[in-house]
């Protein structure tokens, strides 16, 4: 990876600000930008297009060599792109959302994802951010940051973000999905020995994005970025 740069690997539970700080981090390091939540997102959306429930692992297996999954660079627009459709809106929708964890249990999703992000990460200069970033996908990667954050302040974050996109929910409704997804994601083994000894901890819950991202960036670029 010499000379590309570095693999940044960043975990954590829901609405700790995984996806905005590896955007500006990003940014600032002049790295693309691996959301890879939003590749598991983007399958629920299609498949709930199609009628094709995780159950249905005949109609899943037919349906996940016909998209294309892009994550277009910050100087793009940072769009997601489903077989050319920026659906970047359209999979943060709290019923995408709600459907997104059941494709990601899935063996044969998280098999052909986890190799296109292995792909696009291949050669460093990467910020890949989701759920077992470095424990499984980039156990490499030279450096690994899990963000952590209080459930409420969470919560708040995530209706924010909604609100702001003109998506009308509550605090409470926010809540309980993301408690929910808090449940999943702690039940769900992917293969993994265990929590990554060589993480470091962010917790956000007192910082404002501005800190979050310096902290990732000076992290990152001790180790040579």
């Amino acid at each position: 990876m010499a000379g590309a740069g570095i693999v940044i690997a960043i975990d954590g539970v829901v609405g700790s600000g995984k996806s905005t700080t590896a955007r500006l981090v990003a940014e600032a390091l002049g790295y693309r930008h691996l959301d890879t939540g939003a590749m598991y997102r983007t399958v629920a959306l299609a498949a709930g297009r199609q009628g094709v429930e995780p159950e249905d692992e005949r109609a899943l297996a037919e349906l996940l060599p016909t998209l294309q999954i892009d994550l277009l660079p910050s100087d793009q627009g940072g769009c997601v792109m489903l077989n050319g459709e920026d659906v970047s809106e359209e999979i943060r929708r709290p019923e995408t959302a709600r459907r997104v964890g059941s494709f990601a249990d899935k063996t044969m999703v998280r098999r052909a994802l986890v190799a296109h992000q292995q792909t696009l990460g291949a050669h460093g200069g990467v910020v890949a951010e989701g759920r077992d970033m470095g424990s499984v996908v980039f156990p490499n990667a030279e450096l690994k940051v899990r963000m952590v954050a209080d459930l409420d302040v969470r919560t708040q974050r995530r209706l924010d973000e909604l609100v702001a996109t003109g998506i009308r929910t509550h605090f409470d409704e926010v809540r309980a999905d993301i408690a929910k997804r808090d449940r999943e994601d702690a039940q769900r083994d992917y293969g993994a020995n265990g929590v990554a000894s060589d993480y470091v901890e962010l917790d956000t819950t007192s910082m404002d994005l501005t800190q979050q991202v310096a902290a990732v960036v000076d992290w990152a670029r001790q180790r040579g970025a």
